[in-house]
C-alpha cells in the first residue's frame, strides 16, 4: 500500500469510527419546555413500558434552553428531541442550520393556557389584560401619554376594585416559552388597549413591542425559575402573591391553587379549547431527522405521542391537562409524523 492509499485508508477508518462513536447511544434524549415536560414524560413512560426500547430521558430546561441545546449540532452529545411551549423562531432555525441541524420535524401536540394563579385560601383575582400590563410593565404611559417608570405598588393603585395588596407576581425567566407567550398574549394584549400605546404601535411597531414586552425589575415581578411546581409551593406560603403557571399545573393542583379570571373568562379546559380564554398557546416538540434510524426508537416514540390514545380528547394526556387539537389538526400532524415531513416556516 503506497503512502497516499495508507493515509486515505486511515482517514476513512477514523471517519467511520467517529460516525459510530457519535451515535453510540441507545436511549432517546429529550430536553425543553417545563410545560410540555409532564406530557412528554407520560409518553416516555408508556413508550418504555409497552415497547422493547429504553425509556427516553426527559429533562426540563425551558423552551429557549432546550432549543439552544438542540441546535448545537448532530450526534450523541446533543438532544434528539426538544419540547417547546412556543413555536421555534427563525433565528433558532438559522442557528440550527449553522451547526448542521438542517432537517427538523415539527409536531404540534395540543394547547395550554397560561394562568395567573393564587392560593385557594385567598379570593380569586378578576383581571383584564390591561390590569396585567399596568401591574407588570416596566414603563407605562402617564395621563399625557408620556412613558414613565411603573409607579404602581398595589393592585388597588391600578383599579380600586382590585385587592389592596402589594403587586407580587412570580414567573418564569426570559429563557422560558411560558414567559415569551405571556408577554406576547397578556402584556401586549393589555398594551394594545391603551390609546397612546395603540397609536405608538401604528407608528413604530418595534418601539411598541419594547414597551409591551418590558417587564419591571423593581421586585414586583419575581423570577421563579423554570419549575412551575416551585412557584405553586411559594404561592401556598404567600397567599397574597400571584404566579404565572401552565394550565396543566393548575389542573393537577386545584386543591391548592385557583386561576384568575381574565377578561371575564375563567381558565378552564373548554374555554382554552375554544379560544375564549385570552392567554392560551400551542405546544410543540421538534425532532432531528438525522437522528432517526440511528438513535433507536425515535420514530416509534413520535408515533406514540401522535396517537389518539395519547393526545385526543379521551387520551391519557388529557388527564395531565393537555388541551387537545381538533380532529383535523391532529390528522395533519399525525401525517407529518408518519411521513417525517420537515419544518417549513
Amino acid at each position: 500500500m503506497n503512502a497516499m492509499k495508507k493515509i486515505l485508508s486511515i482517514g476513512l477508518a477514523g471517519s467511520l469510527l467517529f460516525s459510530v462513536e457519535a451515535f453510540a447511544r441507545d436511549r432517546i434524549q429529550i430536553v425543553g419546555s417545563s410545560t410540555v415536560f409532564p406530557f412528554s414524560t407520560a409518553v416516555a413512560e408508556v413508550f418504555g413500558k409497552n415497547t422493547d426500547f429504553e425509556t427516553p430521558v426527559v429533562e426540563s430546561t425551558g423552551s429557549g434552553g432546550g432549543l439552544k441545546l438542540f441546535c448545537e449540532g448532530v450526534g450523541a452529545g446533543t438532544p434528539d428531541i426538544t419540547n417547546a411551549s412556543r413555536r421555534i423562531k427563525q433565528s433558532e432555525v438559522e442557528r440550527c442550520a449553522k451547526n448542521g441541524v438542517t432537517d427538523i420535524i415539527e409536531v404540534k401536540v395540543g394547547y395550554d393556557g397560561i394562568v395567573l394563579g393564587n392560593a385557594v385560601a385567598s379570593d380569586q383575582f378578576v383581571l383584564t389584560s390591561k390590569h396585567i400590563f399596568l401591574a407588570l410593565a416596566k414603563k407605562i404611559p402617564d395621563e399625557n401619554g408620556n412613558l414613565i417608570d411603573n409607579p404602581h405598588k398595589k393592585w388597588s393603585d391600578i383599579d380600586a376594585s382590585l385587592p389592596d395588596v402589594a403587586i407580587e407576581v412570580m414567573g418564569p425567566p426570559p429563557s422560558s416559552g411560558t414567559r415569551d407567550a405571556f408577554v406576547e398574549l397578556a402584556m401586549e394584549g393589555g398594551a394594545k388597549s391603551i390609546d397612546s400605546l395603540a397609536a405608538l404601535r401604528k407608528k413604530d411597531k418595534k418601539a411598541f413591542k419594547a414597551v409591551a414586552h418590558g417587564i419591571r425589575e423593581d421586585g414586583a415581578y419575581i423570577e421563579g425559575g423554570e419549575n412551575d411546581n416551585f412557584i405553586i409551593q411559594k404561592l401556598e406560603v404567600n397567599t397574597n402573591s400571584l404566579g404565572i403557571i401552565g394550565f396543566s399545573f393548575l389542573d393537577q393542583n386545584g386543591d391548592k391553587i385557583q386561576g384568575s379570571n381574565i377578561n371575564g373568562v375563567d381558565p378552564e379546559f373548554e374555554n382554552i379549547a375554544d379560544g375564549s380564554y385570552a392567554i392560551s398557546r400551542s405546544l410543540y416538540f421538534y425532532v432531528k431527522k438525522a437522528h432517526i434510524g440511528v438513535i433507536p426508537g425515535i420514530h416509534e416514540f413520535m408515533k406514540e405521542f401522535a396517537n389518539d390514545n395519547a393526545w385526543s380528547e379521551d387520551g391519557y394526556l388529557g388527564e395531565k391537562g393537555l388541551i387537545p387539537m381538533s380532529d383535523e389538526e391532529r390528522s395533519k400532524f399525525f401525517e407529518d409524523v408518519n411521513a417525517l415531513n420537515t419544518l417549513k416556516l
